[in-house]
């Protein structure tokens, strides 16, 4: 076969550093939302959905046949850090956390993502961040150390 295709959808998440709030204002997170969308359709990893709270973003997105789960999260999280430090709402000493998670989605499941991703706002009024990501790793059946998990 001459042509190479494929279909990689990627359920992305990661927080700020230590979890802080950085991203209390809801116009930051929809002025860095829409950054990050950006940022993806450059990378030629078109978003599907891109939503945000005050500690940890979510990124539904197809991967690019041409770049690793590496390269994209490395160029979205250095630019979008130094995109916040230079807004006026934005903290200077904002800075995203070390790691990440990115999990496979199946074409099946692609929509009850984007409505859970959607809905995160409801959704951490009953859960933190911390919890979630827990919850991703089992249900994707990855083996984590709680030790390594958090910066």
């Amino acid at each position: 076969m001459p042509q190479s295709l494929a279909k990689v959808v990627l359920h992305i998440t990661f927080s700020t550093k230590h979890r802080k709030p950085f991203l209390r204002s809801p116009e930051l997170r929809g002025a860095l939302e829409a950054y990050v969308v950006g940022t993806l359709r450059n990378l030629k990893c078109p978003s599907i959905i891109t939503r945000s709270v005050e500690d940890h973003i979510h990124i539904l997105c197809n991967l690019s046949r041409t770049i690793t789960i590496a390269k994209l999260l490395e160029e979205v999280k250095s630019s979008s850090s130094e995109w916040v430090k230079k807004q006026e709402q934005g903290p200077a000493d904002f800075y995203w956390q070390n790691g990440y998670g990115a999990f496979s989605v199946s074409e099946s499941n692609v929509e009850q993502v984007k409505q859970y991703i959607a809905n995160q706002d409801e959704h951490h009024r009953k859960i933190s961040f911390q919890d979630e990501f827990r919850l991703l790793l089992e249900r994707h059946g990855i083996e984590y150390d709680e030790r390594y998990v958090w910066d």
